[in-house]
């Protein structure tokens, strides 16, 4: 792999925490992410670790030259993997925990990083911590909506730990709990990645690998006040190629089929858009927000689409080149 790394050299303290941000033509918010990194409150030291991978838009002129604790490591854009990326910026860290950021995920204050590495710092035998997303600025309500509910009921489980591995492998729901896991705003203890690295594979890396420090018995935390700014408005277009990742990947590495029917992507589409107008009616959002109100059912529709397709079709090339929105992101 051909690599670079330039920019301030590097500080004499040793830090305790790496902060590592994959970046490809990340701008404008690429911007705000640094400007908010470089404002950390934590009472040890931490280094930034800023891996691009062939930006054009200027994102590799906003990594700040006059800042030691910032390094920039250029790879060659065929070399990128969502693992295989991150492992290397764990291999050229020198903290003993080592934060993941992506180039969209914008920490909204200046304790981000102190409350991500907590867990880490109270308790040896937690391996791995993710922290909270918010909708990024100009979201719609649903996409808030939605944040708020995934990880509001993630937070009724804030470590967990493998005890009962006859109920975990038999249910698959609590299987999902265990093992999600979020490379937008994570950390883990380098010793633990040194005996289980990110696999090398093109999506849910961050779940894999949750997943494997989970069945190998450490414990996996949620920090609920370490939070991102992260989210997307996709076409719907983009909402079938989303969607069609996901299934895809969780087919292929963990054997959920999450739409195995066009009944069941039907059915959930239907509930789906109910509920979303019931939320609209209940908070005003018809009239606040009535194109947004407008597009769910077509938004509720493209997603099972693609889940369908991600499950069922997944292992047909020609069907992964044209609906795999990854495989777009990573060929530009």
């Amino acid at each position: 792999m051909n690599e670079a790394s330039s920019l301030a050299p590097l500080s004499s303290e040793e830090p305790l925490v790496s902060i590592i941000i994959p970046v490809k033509n990340g701008l404008p918010t690429f911007k705000a992410v640094v400007d908010m990194v470089r404002v950390q409150e934590l009472d040890a030291p931490f280094e930034v670790i800023i891996i691009d991978s062939g930006s054009k838009d200027g994102s590799k002129q906003i990594v700040p030259a006059d800042d030691p604790r910032f390094r920039l490591i250029e790879i060659d854009p065929k070399s990128f993997g969502h693992g295989r990326t991150r492992n290397l910026g764990v291999q050229h860290s020198r903290g003993k925990f080592c934060a993941f950021l992506t180039h969209d995920a914008v920490p909204v204050d200046k304790y981000w990083l102190a409350e991500l590495i907590k867990p880490l710092r109270e308790d040896d035998a937690v391996a791995g911590v993710f922290g909270r997303h918010v909708a990024s600025p100009g979201a719609s309500p649903f996409t808030k909506w939605e944040l708020e509910a995934h990880f509001g009921g993630l937070n009724n489980w804030p470590k967990v730990k493998l005890d009962d591995a006859r109920e975990y492998f038999r249910s698959e729901g609590l299987r999902q709990i265990y093992h999600f896991y979020s490379d937008n705003s994570s950390c883990l203890r380098k010793s633990v990645w040194e005996r289980f690295p990110y696999p090398d594979v093109n999506f849910a890396e961050d779940q894999l690998w949750a997943k494997t420090i989970v069945e190998a018995g450490y414990t996996k935390a949620f920090a609920w006040n370490s939070v991102v700014a992260h989210s997307h408005e996709f076409t719907l277009w983009e909402r079938v190629q989303r969607s069609f990742d996901e299934a895809s990947a969780f087919r292929r590495y963990f054997g959920y089929r999450i739409c195995a029917s066009k009944k069941l992507g039907l059915r959930r589409a239907i509930f789906s858009t109910i509920r979303d107008f019931r939320n609209a009616a209940v908070n005003g959002w018809i009239w606040k927000h009535p194109i947004s109100t407008l597009l769910m059912p077509f938004d509720n529709c493209a997603r099972q689409i693609g889940h369908y397709l991600g499950t069922t079709r997944s292992e047909e090339a020609r069907h992964a080149q044209l609906f795999s929105r990854d495989q777009k992101i990573r060929a530009q």
